[in-house]
């Protein structure tokens, strides 16, 4: 792993219209690269495939977004909603479930994982999420994998690869799906606790929720040190679901002032916010000032694992275009990109394609 040194030296090669302070330092032992739904740039989106990509690729975690299935299964999808992320709209055997529901306080049309079985899920193939950034050559080969079969896919690559590859589960929609009596952090610790990979192996447990972090760190206590929680933090103006529902006046922004960072570090280990709450886009799409969350955070006591990294124009800050197409695969942009905000002190990031991430981390 390269100093900070080496990566301030580099940021003095991209030409930005940011400036990085100085004394900004990752408080990890070093910057992990983390598998982004795996390699979801370049497999579809939470497969084995996409996990396995990202770990050939050098991914130090990745991470499977967890949903719960009608028996009670937490399966590996980005929502419940897996209309967008599966083939289910061509079977007709399942035409009768397609229905609406409020998810999280908003009305979502199509199918959910928590109206199948595991059984029934697995006779679905996954599809490409981002048909209109990314290539569809794999739509139909790969099933939905539920979370005991990413632990033993993980645990086998470990072990065929001479490293340890962590594992970082969402818990998605934790208050909604308490609501269908289908709770899901109970069931996700005794997954945990059932392999033997990850009872030593690196685990952190991520939500958007407060509650359920609380709760977790209230089973784990002490007891199991190799399994770490993230509070992820959405948008300044946006509300934890489980704050909205009890009536609650808590905001993403409140969470992110100092003294809600302080907060957060009483039970968790680290924020999870968006790449553009450290340094924000200016109006013309270029990267702007970086904002104060790196060192407040890091006085807390918390560090900084922020979303996502991808490798198309579309998604990178106006400084790393190339050319005009956003859909340019942008290799070049992307580690840029990455290097600037290693320069801010970030301990951690997710990344759609590991391989690009432990580029910009290794100075390769």
């Amino acid at each position: 792993m390269k100093t900070l040194l080496w990566l301030t030296c580099c940021l003095g090669a991209v030409a930005m219209s940011t400036s990085v302070r100085a004394d900004e330092k990752p408080i990890a032992a070093k910057v992990l690269v983390i598998g982004h739904r795996g390699a979801s740039a370049l497999r579809p989106e939470h497969t084995l495939a996409s996990y396995g990509q990202a770990i050939a690729d050098g991914a130090d975690y990745v991470e499977p977004d967890l949903v719960m299935t009608k028996d009670g299964v937490p399966v590996a999808r980005h929502e419940n909603e897996i209309s967008g992320t599966t083939d289910v709209a061509g079977h007709p055997e399942f035409a009768s479930r397609k229905t609406t529901k409020t998810i999280d306080g908003h009305r979502v049309t199509g199918w959910f994982t928590e109206d199948f079985t595991l059984a029934e899920l697995k006779t679905l193939r996954a599809r490409e999420r981002l048909p209109e950034y990314r290539s569809t050559q794999y739509d139909g080969d790969f099933q939905v994998p539920s979370f005991d079969e990413i632990i033993d896919f993980v645990a086998t690559e470990a072990a065929t690869r001479g490293r340890v590859i962590g594992i970082i589960p969402e818990i998605k929609h934790s208050t909604y799906f308490q609501k269908l009596d289908l709770p899901m952090e109970d069931r996700v610790l005794a997954i945990i606790a059932a392999h033997h990979y990850t009872q030593r192996a690196p685990v952190e447990i991520q939500s958007f929720e407060i509650a359920n972090l609380r709760y977790l760190r209230g089973k784990l206590g002490k007891s199991h040190p190799n399994v770490r929680l993230l509070q992820l933090i959405d948008d300044a103006h946006e509300q934890p679901y489980d704050v909205t529902a009890a009536g609650g006046k808590l905001s993403y922004g409140d969470m992110t002032t100092p003294a809600g960072l302080r907060e957060i570090a009483t039970y968790a280990d680290a924020i999870g916010p968006n790449i553009r709450a450290i340094i924000p886009l200016q109006a013309d799409g270029r990267l702007g000032a970086p904002t104060p969350l790196v060192h407040d955070a890091h006085a807390a006591g918390l560090e900084l694992h922020p979303y996502t990294f991808r490798p198309e124009n579309h998604f990178q800050a106006k400084n790393f275009w190339q050319g005009s197409d956003p859909k340019t695969f942008n290799e070049a942009g992307s580690i840029a990109e990455i290097r600037t905000y290693l320069g801010a002190g970030i301990d951690a990031f997710f990344t759609d394609d590991p391989a690009i991430g432990r580029k910009a981390v290794d100075g390769r």
